[in-house]
């Protein structure tokens, strides 16, 4: 018989994060003594996030990144997402404050225009545009093709920004676009494999936050 655990709903997250940490080393076969603590941070969070303790051995993290990510909050920075879903899944309330916002404009009409006369994925259109809206990180959770458009764009000097995070889920140039993140020498933050998604690219940008 399984039991469900009576539980206040504030205490929810903290009793699940010590769930986690109870059983990563033997999930994992990783230690989590081991790891950089900012890290095991982000790594919790996607744990927490897809309730997946695999992960913790396919996220990457380019020296430097989430001290880029931070800095870039920190200075009032936008953060640029590919799909309004996961907009709407960071956290505003600990974003704001710095002076930031998160912007998605892969619905805008012009946005949808645009693509249509360009022969372009509203996702790729949409990063191209809102690139130019004070933006420090982009996260790339859903479209390999908005995150192949970042890269393009990072290696033609056309956009610089501080941090990358690509982590796109699929079968169809998902695991490639991101292997092609992973050998670039600006900060990101990646996911190995056909795994990721939008609860992934939100959850390591809901964990910077919270390391400010």
């Amino acid at each position: 018989m399984h039991r469900i655990t009576s539980i206040e709903p504030h205490k929810i997250e903290d009793e699940s994060f010590r769930i986690i940490e109870r059983e990563f080393d033997d999930r994992t076969g990783l230690k989590m003594d081991s790891i950089d603590p900012d890290e095991f941070t982000i790594i919790r969070r996607v744990i927490h996030a897809t309730g997946d303790f695999s992960f913790a051995k396919l996220i990457r993290f380019q020296p430097g990144a989430i001290q880029a990510g931070v800095a870039a909050i920190r200075s009032g920075k936008n953060i640029l997402t590919d799909i309004n879903m996961a907009a709407a899944g960071i956290s505003s309330n600990l974003l704001h404050p710095h002076g930031g916002k998160v912007i998605c404009r892969v619905a805008d009409p012009e946005i949808v225009k645009m693509a249509k006369e360009k022969g372009l994925t509203r996702s790729q259109t949409a990063i191209e545009a809102g690139m130019r809206d004070n933006v420090g990180i982009v996260a790339v959770g859903n479209a390999p093709t908005a995150l192949i458009t970042v890269m393009s764009l990072v290696a033609d000097g056309t956009i610089h920004p501080d941090l990358v995070i690509g982590v796109p889920v699929g079968f169809v140039n998902a695991e490639e676009s991101k292997e092609i993140l992973m050998e670039q020498q600006y900060p990101y933050i990646a996911c190995a494999g056909r795994k990721g998604g939008t609860a992934v690219s939100v959850a390591i940008v809901n964990a910077l936050l919270r390391l400010l």
